[in-house]
């Protein structure tokens, strides 16, 4: 995957983003679907999360387990997560999509969310699969759910082998600072960005209705630009002073060199969310943490033509993902 290339007709960013998440064909095939089993877990704090299960299966038992955290406003029809649910189906691998809170269909209950730092929460739900899943554990996080992932493997510190054999961030945001700005700017502002608030804004009045007076629903309906969303909704609600406060502790590059688990960062650098010049370098990563950084791949994109034709699939970086995963086997697994 380092060393990838996308197909001719799919040139920059841009397209590489867009077509991988609308246009690609996830499957494998002649793979049925995978069926996934959802499971609804309470929370401490008398909320829920939901998670989707595949192949738990007792008469065929999976040889190894992954977790996916999935990016902002995603869930386990996302493209992404369509395709590694195809891989790890075809591999015997178990999966277990998690839905952070409100990601799964239906708003949760508690006067809170999910954001980008969310460590305490990927704790409790690491813990609580560890019990539930086939060892060795692996953990991958898309995008937000990356940056969240890596900063709970730098919270844990070396405790964290005994939960997971090895952690990935694939086109995760790790300065939120710099992926906010970009997201500001051009076309970034004008499709993704949009995107992304027309879903938060939906779930900001729901959550309104739910706490009358919690924040100031008014400014998040008027909100033009992330940052704008974040200081009145995600930074209040969760603990932070604002936007900039928000966007400061919870990004995961500062703390690189915490990492004391095989991680994997996967950032193309043409990615319009995440800047090639923010992208760590090798002098501010830990020796646990192996750096791929292609020059094509797009956000979460990675499509790889699909015989002749238009078609392409995004199954190569889930399968790059996997494999480099599986160098990191217990040798007692």
């Amino acid at each position: 995957m380092q060393f990838y290339q996308s197909p001719f007709w799919l040139p920059g960013g841009h397209l590489q983003t867009i077509w991988g998440a609308r246009c690609s064909t996830s499957r494998l095939p002649q793979t049925r679907a995978p069926q996934f089993v959802r499971e609804r877990w309470d929370t401490p704090d008398g909320d829920f999360i939901d998670v989707d299960f595949a192949g738990l299966d007792s008469t065929n038992p999976p040889t190894s387990g992954l977790v996916l955290f999935h990016g902002l406003e995603g869930d386990s029809s996302s493209a992404y997560s369509q395709a590694f649910a195809a891989l790890t189906q075809a591999r015997g691998w178990a999966l277990a999509i998690v839905h952070f809170r409100g990601c799964s269909g239906e708003i949760n209950r508690a006067p809170r969310a999910y954001h980008s730092g969310d460590f305490e929460e990927i704790d409790w739900i690491v813990q609580h699969l560890k019990t539930r899943m086939p060892t060795p554990l692996y953990a991958v996080g898309i995008s937000l759910g990356g940056n969240a992932l890596l900063r709970w493997a730098q919270e844990r510190g070396t405790s964290a082998s005994a939960d997971v054999a090895g952690v990935a961030a694939v086109c995760s945001p790790l300065d939120l600072m710099v992926s906010g700005r970009a997201l500001e700017l051009g076309f970034n502002r004008w499709v993704y960005t949009r995107m992304f608030l027309q879903t938060m804004k939906r779930k900001a009045r729901l959550k309104w209705q739910q706490f009358p007076g919690l924040f100031n629903l008014e400014a998040t309906q008027k909100a033009k630009t992330l940052a704008e969303f974040d200081n009145v909704f995600t930074a209040p609600l969760h603990g932070f002073k604002d936007t900039a406060d928000y966007w400061q502790r919870a990004s995961a590059k500062p703390h690189l060199k915490k990492l004391q688990i095989p991680a994997l960062v996967l950032n193309a650098q043409n990615d319009p969310f995440v800047p090639a010049h923010s992208l760590p370098q090798s002098h501010e990563v830990s020796s646990c943490v192996t750096l791929w950084q292609p020059a094509q791949g797009g956000h979460v994109g990675f499509p790889v033509a699909q015989g002749r034709g238009l078609g392409s699939h995004v199954l190569a970086m889930p399968g790059a993902v996997l494999d480099w995963f599986s160098q990191w086997r217990p040798s007692h697994g």
